[in-house]
């Protein structure tokens, strides 16, 4: 099939199968994640999620037997496109699609692959990570939980935090400590394990959003079978590496990028308004534009790096590049909304603030959290010049 043939197919298949209300900027309690316990707001969001698992759209570079599409680098940005067209909503989300499937997909056994992708892309089950300690945050490499050989499974003991959607999951993919006298990148394994056992403690964290995705993770006597250990016994820094490299890529819009709902330019037009067919703040409109500016060469860096990646199809040290100025990037679209709301997005609740506004507010305030997550602007900073730039320590 030609590249042309596979958009004409696309476009007609996404125009008759997306829902209305799946064409609509995404609110954030309608995140497609999925999972065995998952509640729809919308019922669309579950149809728009099984429509798209069934055509393999929701991992679309995925192979077929995994339950992808198969797609290659032109077919996915044709997708992409197409899907932006209509300004269709990502089917379906998670850490399952952006971490551990590509990282099940390198380093994984068949076995794994088999068992756990085919779940991933259908929406079957919601995945968290289990990476951060309360004393081994940007040191991640001192964790301390630890995993003893008891037969054919390892007993885990320790606790975990900032463990995202963990009160929702089904499994965790987790670091554990199999050999406490090993140099600290040693000794650490990285095993998959269920939520639903005896011996996961679960509490949420509320955060300055007034959202609790993040939680306390705490394993007494946790259990996880020994062949669900990805890569090798002791060497899990490997696969913690690799697949922190996915995070990144995935948190700075590397991967195309998600959908960010409507375009400064409207809010901005919205609520500013206009004169003379241009937005009558002069200061907000240049500014606005600069942003669009930073997007597009942004977008075209991407781009570049997936033409150049296309014989390996994993991250690399650029991964955290795109880390740092995507979620950059996102802060300073926030502000730049906050600068065209003004008051109207300082509201927490009440008659005097629309469901959207607040959804703004909350939205300013989760960015907050943007420099942080998945390794600090200053670890990526680090990363950049050492393995990028070349310079020395």
């Amino acid at each position: 099939m030609s590249l042309q043939q596979f958009q004409e197919e696309t476009r007609e298949w996404l125009e008759e199968n997306c829902p209305p209300s799946m064409r609509t900027p995404m609110p954030a309690d309608e995140y497609p994640g999925g999972g065995k316990r998952a509640r729809y707001k919308n019922p669309d969001t579950k149809k728009w999620m099984d429509l798209c698992a069934s055509r393999g759209f929701t991992a679309p570079t995925w192979p077929a037997e995994y339950g992808g599409a198969g797609l290659n680098a032109d077919e996915h940005l044709v997708l992409r496109k197409e899907m932006a067209r209509i300004n269709a909503r990502t089917p379906l989300v998670g850490m399952g699609l952006s971490m551990i499937g590509p990282a099940l997909l390198e380093y994984g056994t068949d076995e794994q692959k088999a068992e756990h992708l085919p779940q991933i892309s259908s929406g079957q089950i919601w995945w968290c990570q289990g990476y951060s300690e309360p004393n081994s945050g940007s040191d991640l490499a001192s964790l301390q939980t630890k995993a003893v050989v008891d037969g054919d499974e390892y007993v885990i003991n320790g606790q975990k935090i900032w463990t995202s959607g963990a009160d929702n999951a089904d499994w965790i993919f987790c670091l554990v400590r199999t050999d406490p006298a090993a140099p600290k990148h040693s000794g650490i394994t990285f095993v998959l394990f269920t939520m639903d056992q005896p011996g996961v403690t679960v509490k949420p964290i509320k955060l300055i959003s007034g959202l609790s995705p993040f939680c306390e993770t705490f394993f007494e006597d946790a259990r996880a079978l020994r062949s669900n250990v990805v890569g090798n016994v002791n060497d899990g820094w490997t696969v913690a590496k690799r697949l922190l490299q996915y995070e990144r890529t995935m948190i700075g819009g590397g991967g195309g990028g998600a959908q960010r709902g409507q375009s400064l330019k409207d809010v901005a037009i919205d609520y500013v308004g206009l004169h003379d067919s241009k937005l009558s703040d002069l200061e907000l409109r240049d500014d606005i534009v600069q942003h669009s500016m930073n997007d597009r060469c942004f977008g075209l860096a991407v781009r570049r790096n997936m033409e150049e990646s296309k014989s390996t199809k994993a991250p690399s040290f650029v991964s955290s590049m795109f880390k740092m100025y995507g979620t950059e990037q996102n802060k300073s679209r926030y502000e730049l909304m906050l600068k065209a709301l003004g008051s109207q997005m300082l509201g927490w609740e009440g008659d005097g603030f629309s469901e959207e506004e607040t959804g703004h507010t909350r939205a300013w305030l989760r960015t907050k959290a943007n420099s942080i997550e998945g390794g600090t602007t200053e670890v990526q900073l680090n990363i950049i010049a050492k393995r990028v730039l070349g310079l020395p320590d």
